[in-house]
C-alpha cells in the first residue's frame, strides 16, 4: 500500500472515545452465571470450554461455550451460526455496535478468523487471517479488526477485506518478526508483539525475547516499547494508551502482571498475596481497571488459579470464587464495573461468569 493509502486507513481508524460508564449506583455485587451449551470441562492452562472474553453495549457479552463461539444477551446464550457442526472456536472481541471477531478451528484442521454481526444469518471469513498462529484478535468501534496475518506480520481488516499490513518497527533488528497482534482502541492505536533473535554487530550482544510493539493511531511509525523482561506479553490497551499484560519469567505459569504506558516500560503492582504469579488479560476502556488470573507453577500448585483485579493503584485484589477451593479466571472488564471470565462450580463444571460491581467485590485475601 502507498504511504497516502496507509494514511487514509489510519485516519479511518481514529474515532472519538466514548465517556466512562460508571457502575449503576444500585448494582448488586454478585457472580452472575450465564447459560451454556455443550462441554463444561476444565483443564488448567488448556483451551477454555466456557468463558466470557469481551463485553459489548448493554448486556451483550461474547466468548465460548462448549468450545463453540457464542454470545450472550443477559444470561441467555446464543450460538454463532456455523455451517460445520463439528467446528469449534470462540468469539474473542466485540465492539459497541455488536460487530464480533472470532476464531474457528474446523474439523479438517487449521484455524481461521471471522467476523459476525449479532443476529446475522452467517459469519464473514477474513481473507489471509491466521488465527492458528496465536489466538488473539480485536475490533474497535469503527469496525477495524486487527490480528496476526497468514504468511507473517499483522494486518487490519475492514468490512471483511484486508486494508493494511502492519510493518515491523525500524529498530526491531534483523530476523525479527511480528508474533502476535492483540488489541486496537478507538483512536486507532494497535498493540502487538515482536520476537527478536539476533546478535548486535557493534557490541556482540545477543538479543532474544518478545518485545511489545505499538502502531500509533496518529500515523506515526511503529515502535518497540521498553521491555520489562526477556519476554513481555501485552494483552490489551485502553483509550488513553495504557497497556496491560505480563512478563514470562520461566516455564509454565511463571508470569508477573505488568502495566505499561505508551512511551515507557511501566511497572508491576506485584502478584496477588496468595499466589506467586499472575497475568493481566484486559483493561477497561477509560476507568483504569485491569483484570487477569493469579497462578502457581503446576508443580507447586498450592492453590487453584483465582481471578484478580487491580484498580490502577494499590495492591492486586482477588475476586470471589464461584465455589470454595475451585479455580476461576478473568478475561474481560468494562467501564460499567463488570468483569467477565469463567469459574468452576462445586460440581467441578466450568461456567461462564460475570462479576457485577466487581471493584466492590474485590478483596484482600486473608482480610
Amino acid at each position: 500500500m502507498s504511504a497516502a493509502g496507509a494514511a487514509v486507513v489510519l485516519t479511518g481508524l481514529i474515532t472519538a472515545a466514548g465517556p466512562a460508564v460508571a457502575a449503576p449506583a444500585t448494582c448488586a455485587p454478585k457472580i452472575q452465571v450465564l447459560g451454556t451449551v455443550g462441554d463444561e470441562s476444565y483443564v488448567r492452562d488448556g483451551r477454555r470450554s466456557q468463558g466470557v472474553l469481551d463485553f459489548g453495549a448493554g448486556d451483550l457479552a461474547v466468548g465460548v461455550s462448549g468450545y463453540k463461539p457464542v454470545y450472550w444477551t443477559g444470561t441467555t446464550v446464543h450460538r454463532v451460526p456455523l455451517t460445520d457442526p463439528n467446528t469449534t472456536g470462540e468469539v474473542l472481541a466485540v465492539n459497541a455496535h455488536g460487530l464480533m471477531v472470532g476464531l474457528l478451528h474446523p474439523s479438517t484442521g487449521g484455524s481461521s478468523l471471522f467476523t459476525y454481526q449479532a443476529g446475522a444469518a452467517a459469519i464473514t471469513p477474513l481473507p489471509d487471517g491466521d488465527g492458528g498462529n496465536d489466538l488473539e484478535a480485536d475490533v474497535n468501534d469503527a469496525g477495524y479488526v486487527v490480528s496476526y496475518a497468514r504468511g507473517g506480520g499483522g494486518a487490519v481488516w475492514k468490512d471483511g477485506q484486508k486494508v493494511r499490513q502492519l510493518p515491523l518497527p525500524a529498530d526491531a533488528g534483523p530476523g525479527s518478526r511480528i508474533r502476535m497482534v492483540t488489541g486496537i482502541n478507538n483512536r486507532g492505536d494497535i498493540l502487538g508483539m515482536a520476537e527478536q533473535d539476533y546478535e548486535v554487530p557493534e557490541t556482540g550482544e545477543h538479543l532474544e525475547g518478545t518485545r511489545p510493539v505499538l502502531w500509533p493511531g496518529d500515523g506515526g511509525p511503529a515502535r518497540l516499547l521498553a521491555a520489562s523482561g526477556n519476554d513481555s506479553y501485552v494483552q490489551d490497551l485502553d483509550e488513553s494508551g495504557r497497556i496491560v499484560g505480563y512478563d514470562w519469567a520461566g516455564p509454565w505459569s511463571e508470569y508477573k502482571p505488568w502495566a505499561w504506558t505508551s512511551t515507557g516500560p511501566g511497572t508491576s503492582p506485584g502478584a496477588l498475596s496468595t499466589h506467586p504469579y499472575g497475568t493481566f488479560e484486559a483493561i477497561s476502556p477509560t476507568t483504569n481497571v485491569s483484570v487477569g488470573t493469579a497462578k502457581f507453577h503446576p508443580d507447586q500448585l498450592t492453590l487453584p488459579d483465582q481471578a484478580q483485579l487491580w484498580a490502577g493503584s494499590g495492591p492486586v485484589k482477588a475476586l470471589p470464587r464461584l465455589a470454595a477451593g475451585q479455580a476461576s479466571m478473568a478475561e474481560a472488564v468494562s467501564d460499567g464495573d463488570r468483569v467477565g471470565g469463567a469459574a468452576v462450580n462445586a460440581k467441578g463444571k466450568l461456567k461462564p461468569v460475570i462479576w457485577t460491581c466487581a471493584t466492590k467485590q474485590a478483596y484482600h485475601p486473608g482480610s
